[in-house]
């Protein structure tokens, strides 16, 4: 298993993995993810077994806070140290970019998710809560 960056032509190989092992979301798009990745501050590392892509999460920097997103492993390939690896890609890169807190995105719906964060070294912030608002495309 390696990790690695994802490059731009690849990105199509990301939605049918998020379909597999997420929940849908509204920016699950191939124009969502090449826009995104054009941010000099934005980074997806994808985990690969045998040539097959089974992992992703990204990793962006606002100049603020770290923020990461997507962190999906194949129902196939979990329990495996995956996710644990890309987490630590994305928290390098993050750290090498300046950020002193990073935030991650967690289905709260999702116990294994959110009891993951929390053997990584992530709390959950009690304080805060995520406001949302979908913005309806031309």
């Amino acid at each position: 298993m390696t990790i690695r960056p994802l490059q731009l032509a690849e990105a199509g190989v990301l939605l049918p993995l998020w379909a597999a092992a997420a929940t849908p979301s509204h920016t699950d798009t191939i124009a969502d993810i090449e826009r995104a990745m054009a941010n000099h501050q934005l980074a997806c590392f994808v985990a690969e077994v045998d040539g097959v892509v089974v992992g992703s999460i990204i990793a962006a920097f606002d100049g603020w806070r770290g923020n990461i997103y997507r962190l999906v492993v194949h129902p196939d390939h979990r329990r495996r140290g995956i996710a644990r690896q890309l987490v630590r890609a994305a928290d390098d890169m993050l750290m090498r970019w300046g950020a002193r807190r990073i935030t991650a995105l967690v289905d709260k719906d999702h116990a294994w998710a959110v009891s993951f964060w929390a053997a990584v070294g992530y709390s959950e912030d009690a304080k805060m809560a995520r406001f949302v608002r979908n913005v309806p495309q031309p």
